[in-house]
């Protein structure tokens, strides 16, 4: 059997997610699949790449995980609570954001499509 790939950008809000375009959703409650990994602390979606950086406490003390735009399931303003498609061990997982402003790290971006890419059916850069 050939394994087919499907381009996916892993840094933009997929369509059906609700997110929408200059909602801020700094302070929001972000629940992984199988339940709550914390508050979102920051968030890019101006220019290229989008996603959240998230503060894990009181999961994981102490530590902050950045979700690439697609990640995000659903999006509920009223309820300001993002949902995302990965498990918190998916997420616990990941590359870690070891420093606040490592956020804005090119490599750490290229290391999360790495992790991140092949749960979408991406191409691996």
């Amino acid at each position: 059997m050939s394994e087919q790939r499907h381009d996916v950008d892993l840094w933009t809000y997929r369509d059906a997610s609700g997110h929408r375009v200059g909602a801020d959703l700094v302070g929001f409650h972000v629940e992984a699949e199988d339940g709550p990994i914390g508050k979102v602390d920051r968030m890019a979606e101006d220019f290229g790449p989008q996603y959240l950086v998230v503060d894990t406490a009181p999961w994981i003390f102490h530590h902050r995980v950045l979700l690439p735009a697609v990640t995000v399931r659903e999006v509920d303003l009223e309820r300001r609570t993002v949902r995302v498609d990965r498990s918190k061990e998916e997420i616990g997982a990941a590359p870690p954001l070891v420093r606040a402003e490592q956020h804005t790290d090119l490599d750490l971006r290229a290391e999360l499509a790495l992790y991140y890419g092949p749960f979408y059916g991406g191409r691996l850069p």
